[in-house]
């Protein structure tokens, strides 16, 4: 990287951390991205759960170059009929199990969040919403609010005062279900908790949960930004582990490496939203039509390719290679997304700078700094995976 590109980066791009990675990015393709000077890296970040289908997919790009020269934004979203947003819509509905039908497109995870809990509250005429400790749903003012705590406080409490109505219950706890109630309009859950350091359901809990709900007419939310279309090794987390919720947040890889959200529910409950008042939810840039001509593209790949069917022997796959390294203590996991548990953030710090000097992006966890990510593009090859394992386990050597 050249010292001016630096230096302009630094004054003005604005940066969310006093310590950026600061490598540049000349191009990416399949499972690795490369600097100006040709240096490759293994991304097993892959933009947080983003790029499921790889970089530079050629499907995707020969997609968003053909509604590029279509058409572009037109009118607020809603309003035209723009066979992108349509044709993606009904691809969804019939991946998802009955009643999620109809889809409200987005920018993004945190816009997705912030429908969700809107539609909730507008559907139930209730106001307390309950979401689980450690559990994260974006940076705005509602999805922030519903970051559990107490981990989250640290990131709540300079922008406080937040939503009010809100608390969090442990997740996996089946004693914390009674604190839902006939107050509650919501319950906003991971069904695989991503930055607590991938921590799974514990057998029945999510069973468990949706009942509760269903019991005192509470809205059950799924939180699939991060596992959704294909990363949990199903098509949607809720299908791997069998609870169908009232609405699901979907973005990260749902627009194919393009920025794309969606919240979906049924007719039924999505329909409040057009009258008392009207114009319920709305957004400008939300479904854009070369981001949804991308993310058809993209789940028509997994589908067509198969590509998911396979995610679960793949990361089976990265979890046995990596077992038996002397330090390695735990690793959880779904699918193709992986906490690689070292026990210490100390070693896990130095572990990331050898990580970038010897070709691997990796990351820690929100709320867990004491273990790795590896979440690479589903289309990753078993001889990338043991390649990348043989990096891995040279900068654990090192520790």
């Amino acid at each position: 990287m050249s010292e001016i590109l630096r230096k302009q980066f630094l004054r003005h791009v604005a940066q969310t951390s006093p310590a950026p990675q600061l490598i540049e990015v000349a191009r990416a393709e399949g499972v690795f991205f490369y600097t100006p000077e040709g240096k490759p890296y293994y991304d097993l970040v892959s933009g947080v759960s983003v790029n499921n289908v790889g970089h530079a997919n050629p499907v995707v790009v020969e997609a968003v170059q053909r509604q590029a020269a279509d058409y572009m934004h037109i009118m607020v979203y809603g309003e035209m009929v723009e066979r992108p947003q349509v044709e993606f819509a009904r691809r969804l509905a019939e991946a998802l199990p009955e009643p999620l039908d109809t889809v409200y497109f987005l920018n993004s995870g945190a816009e997705a969040v912030e429908g969700a809990l809107k539609l909730a509250k507008r559907y139930t005429h209730r106001t307390e919403m309950i979401s689980m400790r450690r559990a994260y749903h974006g940076s705005t003012h509602g999805a922030m609010s519903m970051m559990g705590q107490p981990e989250g406080e640290e990131w709540k409490c300079a922008f406080r005062p937040l939503l009010p109505d809100t608390k969090a219950i442990e997740f996996n706890s089946f004693a914390d279900l009674e604190q839902i109630t006939e107050r509650t309009a919501c319950v906003l859950c991971e069904p695989v908790q991503g930055e607590a350091g991938v921590r799974v359901p514990a057998e029945g809990y999510l069973q468990a949960l949706r009942k509760r709900c269903d019991e005192v007419g509470a809205l059950l939310i799924f939180d699939e930004i991060q596992v959704g279309m294909g990363r949990a090794g199903e098509m949607f987390a809720m299908k791997k582990y069998g609870v169908t919720p009232d609405i699901v947040c979907l973005a990260k890889a749902l627009g194919g490496g393009m920025p794309l959200g969606a919240f979906i529910s049924s007719q039924e409950i999505m329909s409040t939203l057009t009258h008392d008042p009207v114009l319920g939810h709305i957004t400008t840039f939300g479904g854009h039509p070369v981001c949804c001509a991308a993310g058809l593209a993209a789940m028509k790949f997994l589908q067509d390719n198969k590509v998911v069917e396979d995610v679960e022997r793949k990361g089976a796959l990265y979890e046995e290679l990596l077992a038996d390294h002397p330090a390695v203590k735990e690793i959880r996991r779904s699918g193709l997304l992986l906490a690689v548990e070292l026990g210490e953030a100390s070693k896990l710090y130095r572990l990331i700078d050898l990580f970038i000097a010897e070709g691997i992006l990796s990351d820690w966890f929100l709320y867990c700094d004491t273990a790795f990510r590896i979440s690479p593009p589903l289309v990753i090859t078993d001889a990338e995976i043991k390649d990348s394992v043989r990096i891995i386990k040279k900068c654990l050597d090192r520790l």
